[in-house]
């Protein structure tokens, strides 16, 4: 898929909870085509010291706007300058990176499951599979409510089942001490997941288990996006693959986690 690299305008950055921002981006010509788990790489020209771009998620596409809006949780120096960023201004983007999630056929019951700024290309997901709303699960987690986004727009899309590790929202525990995860696993087609690392090995493995298709979408530290800079390398059955370029998204048979 053709990358461009572009000046886009921000023309929204909302806070959405205490260190996650929307950030939505126009662009002037027609939007390539992004498919649920790709990301951009975000030069972040305010920060003068930050010499490499930042890799972030792509939360939603709008095509007819040429629109596409970014998830930004606040993890360092590049990401919290970048938050800063008002409507109006411009960003230098290189997008679309990296390849998508195998997209569900019509009868398929899937379970999106998504942790921390995971959970960006599982709303992507939902709102593009075209599947009726029954046969959409998504599963978030966090550590309690406050770290939680506003799912709201999204929740007419699929059933919604939230944890938090405190219980403020939702089941008390990580996404897999979740009923419909401990109880309807088997119920389920497809198992999509984005998220912190243990919490995507615990899923592989018990997809696995269960013979269940299973993709996930590493977010091993980048830099490049071009796979040059090989530091975001990830060990596969077919030998090392660069997760910015092969990647982001695995399916669990592809990789060598033990499982």
């Amino acid at each position: 898929m053709k990358k461009t690299v572009q000046e886009l305008l921000l023309v929204e950055n909302k806070q959405l909870n205490h260190d996650n921002f929307r950030l939505v981006l126009q662009a002037e010509n027609e939007l390539p085509p992004i498919v649920p788990g790709q990301f951009v790489n975000v030069e972040i020209k305010k920060a003068t010291e930050i010499f490499l771009r930042r890799p972030f998620s792509i939360l939603d596409v709008d095509a007819e706007k040429k629109q596409f809006s970014l998830l930004v949780k606040i993890l360092g120096r590049g990401s919290k300058v970048l938050t800063t960023y008002q409507a109006g201004d411009k960003i230098s983007v290189i997008y679309p990176l990296g390849n998508g999630f195998t997209m569900p056929e019509s009868t398929d019951k899937v379970l999106l499951i998504g942790g921390g700024s995971g959970v960006a290309p599982m709303l992507y997901i939902s709102k593009l599979c075209g599947l009726p709303p029954e046969q959409v699960h998504v599963l978030l987690g966090a550590r309690s409510k406050q770290d939680h986004v506003d799912v709201s727009a999204y929740q007419s899309l699929g059933k919604f089942h939230f944890t938090t590790e405190d219980g403020s929202l939702g089941e008390k525990g990580f996404v897999t001490n979740h009923s419909i995860y401990k109880n309807e696993l088997s119920g389920f087609d497809k198992i999509y997941t984005c998220g912190p690392n243990p919490m995507m090995k615990a899923v592989a493995k018990d997809a696995a288990a269960a013979g269940i298709f299973c993709e996930v979408s590493l977010e091993n530290t980048m830099a490049c996006g071009f796979g040059v800079c090989l530091c975001c390398v990830e060990k596969t059955t077919s030998g090392h693959k660069c997760v910015c370029t092969d990647g982001p998204v695995f399916n669990i048979k592809d990789l060598t986690w033990q499982i």
